[in-house]
Parts: C-alpha cells; structure tokens; sequence
C-alpha cells in the first residue's frame, strides 16, 4: 500500500499542468499595460476676465463648476437668436451642401469602419475552403522504417478553419480602446468643422449686410456730392466764386463714386464667398442689397470649466490623447508574450466521391496542434522604438491639449473684450455721426451764403462721410464679434434655451 501511494501518474500531473497554464492564460487575458488615463491639469481660472460682473450675479459667476464632458449635448440652431429669417435659410442651406462638411462626414465613417476593424480581434475569424491537394507524407510522419516508399496522393478536402488571438496582456482590447478614441475624435472634429461652418456663414453674411450698409452711405454721398457740384457750378456762373470750387465739387463727386465702386468689388467677393459655403457655384447664388441692422444681443459667457465641456476642438485634442494612451500599452505589450489559437475540421478522402462520408472526418485541434505561443527574445531594438514613440506621442497630445484649451481661454477672452469696447465705441462714434452731419450741415448753408469757402465745406463732408462708415463697420465687427463669441464658446445652447434667448433679443430691441 505504501508504495501504491508513491505511484506519480504522469498524465494527472500533465493535465494539473495544463489546466494551471490554462488559469494562468485567461487571468492575463484582456490585463491592459497602458496607464491609467487621466486628463491633465489645465488650471482653468474660476471666472474669465473680461466677463461683466453685475451685483445680481457676481455670487454665480464666481462659483466653481468641475467640468464634465457633454461634448455631446445638443448645441441647437444658435443662429436664431440673431432673429433673421434669411441668414436661417442659409445656415440650412450650408449644412445640406457644405462640401467641407460631407468631408468631415466620411472622416468620421472612415474612423468608425477602422473602429469595426480593430473590434474585430477580440473575436475568432471563421474560414471555409473546398478543392484538392497533391501531397507526398515521409515514412517518418506514418511510423514507417527509413527507406519505405510512400506514393503521393491527392486528397480532397471541405473544411472549416478558426484562429483566435488571446488577448494577453491587453494588446487586443487596447487596440479596439485606440480605435474607439480615434472615432470619437472624429465625430468631434465633425462638431468642430459644422461649429466653424455655421460662424462663417453668419459672419459673412453679416459682412455682406454691412458692405450694403456701406453702399447705402456712399449713395447718400453721391447724391450729395451732385447737389454741392450744382451748387458750386451755380455761383460760379454767377461768378461768386472761381472755377476751382467747380473742379474740387467734380473731383470729390468722382472720388465718391470710386469709393462705393470699391465697395461693390468687396460685396461681389463677400457674396462669392457666401455661395461657395453654401456649396453653390458663384454663378447660382445672389443676394439682394439689405442694410445691416445693429446687433444688440448680450452672450453669456458661463465659466471657464464649461468651456472645456462644450467646445469640441478640446473634445478631439482629448480623445486624441486618450488614443495614444492606450496605444502606450499597445507598445508594452510587444514585450510578451502572444498566444494564437488554431484549428481546423471537415472532411477529406483521396476520391470526391468518399469526400461526404463520415468516415471522411478529420479534425487539427489542441493546445500541441494548432496553438502558438511566440515569445521575443531578439528585435534589434524595435519594440524599444515603437514604445518610446508612443510615449512621445502621448506627451505631444497632452501638450496640444492644454495649448487647445490656453487657445479657447484667449478667443473667449479676445470677444468679451471686443464687445464690451464696441459697445462703447458704437455709442460714441453715434455722437460722431451726429455732430460732423450737423457740420456738414453748416458749411454747406454758410457756403451758400458766401460766408466760408469750398475747403471747408470738403472737410467737413469727409468729416460726416468717414463718420458714418465708421459706424457702420463698429456695427458690422460688433455683429462678428457676437458670432466669434458664441464660436469660441462652443456653439450655442439647446433649442429651448436658444429660443428663449431669441425672445429676450427681440424683448431688448
């Protein structure tokens, strides 16, 4: 009995083995070597600087919120807080044609079908194949002395292979997590490309309108400057003055009439453009002259924190980070081990007519037949490289993400600070407007009446001229500024909130 007790069975001990590597396996399957991805510091200031604090409000802009992502929530039609009915048809128009937006599009179904691809191993791959073979087997393989001679055959097969990578040490789920990155990034480049698309058809819109606005000043200008031309050549047919008043009133009539021609030009290259964001041909699209009327809607700017969650340029300098992250461990696990499952099963007889018998079965599976376990032992150094550049490029990814996000503090800041000038500039230059049409004025009666000469009516009438386009392009860079405002903040609210600004704008004019 002692000795019945000594008795080893090697097959117990050889499937105690296997059983254990077989544990051991499955525990490394899907462990990922990347690091724990976290977002870097920003150190986002708790409020922007050149927001207006007012008395009501000063407890909520100076609390803190901690960012959260919502890339995703809805931005809705911004636009309409605008409350122009043609500058919406044509946002309408610019996202059902923009050809820069459709490319976008197909970037995002690239980097979704690449998605689709790296998913793909962390499943089997299934093969069927059919057709004959030629094969001569050595009398080694069939257990046969050296020296018997075995006649080639050919044999017939229909068979099903499968091979399976197990995912040790993550390499696989890595991949698909580095894949899944690189699509979400897509999807908010996507956002960023529509977000810029929709400033720039409101931006050029409100170019063109002001261009008509222009336009509109330099006809009034024409028209007076007709008027002081008959005058002038009235007194000197009178002979109350000298013929150069009549040629000082012919050349500020012409140079009046040059200007609004230049003016046309940039309205023709400004409606141009417009078309082309349209996805239009120059030659289909026109606008009708229309004056621009003046912006007076406030944005609020919210917090600093928001602004990480809403803007999606920051959203895909994120994921892009997130994607090298994992691809770090990706590069790390080059430096194990990998193991491939194989095998194969059908039929196969040396006639087509005994291919389908059951006795024509035939199987290659098990963890001798069929199985690979590579190690590395020996690369000249190129798993070294592959991971050093993946750290380098993770360290670059986070350096672009914090500059993305330093760029969005600044064009916040850069809008808030323009609009808040502008505001006072407008009613300043308003006070302008006023004053040099009053001297205009004056010297035009005084001129008449004999009483200053020709020079000072000229000065005073560039005077009122270059007052009123001053206006009229503050009204123009303040509408631009509140459309860079709302694209710096990442686009606008959801339609409930969007419609609830509108009608405060509306309620304000």
């Amino acid at each position: 009995m002692k000795n019945a007790n000594l008795i080893v069975n090697p097959r117990a001990n050889l499937s105690k083995r296997a059983w254990g590597l077989s544990a051991l396996l499955l525990a490394l399957a899907g462990c990922s070597l990347a690091p724990v991805y976290e977002k870097p510091d920003v150190n986002a200031p708790a409020a922007f600087k050149e927001t207006p604090v007012e008395p009501s409000t000063r407890a909520e802009t100076g609390t803190w919120k901690t960012a959260q992502p919502s890339d995703q929530i809805a931005r809705g039609q911004w636009w309409i807080i605008f409350d122009d009915a043609t500058l919406n048809g044509l946002e309408q128009q610019a996202l059902d044609a923009n050809q820069n937006l459709k490319a976008a599009m197909a970037r995002v179904k690239e980097s979704r079908a690449i998605q689709q691809t790296a998913r793909s191993g962390l499943f089997p791959s299934i093969d069927a194949g059919f057709g004959p073979t030629r094969e001569k087997v050595s009398p080694a393989s069939q257990l046969q002395p050296d020296g018997v001679n075995i006649s080639s055959q050919t044999l017939w097969r229909a068979q099903a292979t499968a091979s399976y990578e197990v995912d040790l040490f993550g390499r696989v789920s890595d991949s698909v997590k580095a894949a899944g990155a690189d699509a979400e990034q897509s999807d908010a480049l996507l956002r960023s490309v529509q977000l810029a698309l929709q400033a720039d058809v409101a931006q050029n819109y409100f170019n063109l309108r002001e261009l008509d606005s222009e336009l509109e000043v330099y006809t009034r200008t024409v028209t007076l400057r007709e008027q002081t031309l008959e005058l002038a050549q009235h007194r000197f047919d009178e002979g109350d003055t000298s013929e150069l008043d009549v040629a000082r009133a012919k050349s500020e009539l012409a140079t009046a009439r040059s200007d609004a021609m230049t003016a046309q030009r940039l309205r023709a290259s400004s409606e141009h453009s417009l078309a082309v964001l349209l996805g239009k041909a120059p030659a289909q699209f026109s606008m009708a002259a229309n004056p621009l009327v003046p912006v007076q809607i406030r944005i609020p700017p919210g917090l600093p924190s928001s602004l990480l969650e809403r803007r999606p340029d920051i959203a895909a300098a994120e994921r892009a980070m997130a994607a090298a992250n994992a691809r770090i461990g990706v590069a790390k696990s080059a430096y194990f081990p990998s193991l491939s499952l194989t095998g194969a099963a059908g039929v196969e007889s040396a006639t087509l007519g005994d291919l389908f018998k059951w006795s024509s079965r035939a199987f290659l599976l098990g963890p001798l037949a069929g199985t690979a376990l590579s190690v590395p032992v020996f690369d000249g150094g190129r798993r070294k490289g592959n991971l050093a550049n993946a750290r380098a490029v993770f360290e670059e990814d986070a350096a672009n993400y914090r500059q993305q996000v330093l760029v969005a503090f600044q064009e916040v800041e850069n809008n808030l600070s323009d609009l808040r000038i502008l505001e006072e500039q407008t009613r300043t230059e308003a006070q302008a407007v006023s004053a040099s049409n009053r001297a205009a004025t004056i010297s035009r009666t005084q001129y008449t009446e004999g009483a200053v000469n020709y020079l000072d009516v000229i000065d005073a009438e560039r005077t009122a001229l270059q007052a009123q386009r001053a206006a009229v392009q503050l009204s123009g860079v303040q509408a631009v500024a509140t459309v860079n405002l709302i694209r710096a903040l990442g686009g606008g609210w959801g339609e409930s909130a969007a419609a609830s600004a509108s009608e405060a704008s509306i309620a304000q004019r």
